[in-house]
């Protein structure tokens, strides 16, 4: 799969999995919400306080599969290395990610309360490598 065409997907399916490294480099699987910024980029919110941000700080090589609504059917995995934003910087990048993913939101100034109430950050992951390259 070349990585435009991961890119593409991500643009439509945000559900997925991030895969980080523990401190003994055992695998830590996260549940997440994944779309693509406009640098190409894989994009994901979280917690400043969230183990997935901790590793990542630590290590930045990142992985993300990600898959249709019903589970069954397409998906992709990308693979690269990641970066964390974090407040006050994050603030207009997490504006960016919920309209690309979920539109324009009715309170934009609940939400940046929200996000930093919630110490929030952007996990950016460039994208350096993208599979399957075959299925079955």
């Amino acid at each position: 799969m070349e990585i435009h065409e991961a890119r593409t997907f991500l643009e439509t399916h945000h559900r997925g999995i991030l895969h980080t490294r523990r401190g003994d480099g055992s695998p830590q699987l996260s549940p997440v919400t994944v779309g693509v910024d406009e640098a190409g980029r894989a994009i994901i919110s979280s917690r400043e306080t969230a183990y997935k941000v901790r590793n990542l700080r630590r290590d930045p090589r990142a992985s993300v599969v990600a898959f249709v609504d019903g589970f069954f059917g397409g998906w992709v995995q990308v693979d690269g290395s990641a970066e964390i934003v974090a407040m006050p910087a994050a603030m207009e990048p997490l504006v960016d990610y919920y309209r690309r993913l979920a539109g324009e939101h009715p309170d934009w100034d609940d939400y940046r309360a929200a996000m930093a109430a919630e110490q929030r950050v952007l996990i950016r992951i460039a994208i350096e490598r993208a599979s399957p390259t075959r299925s079955g």
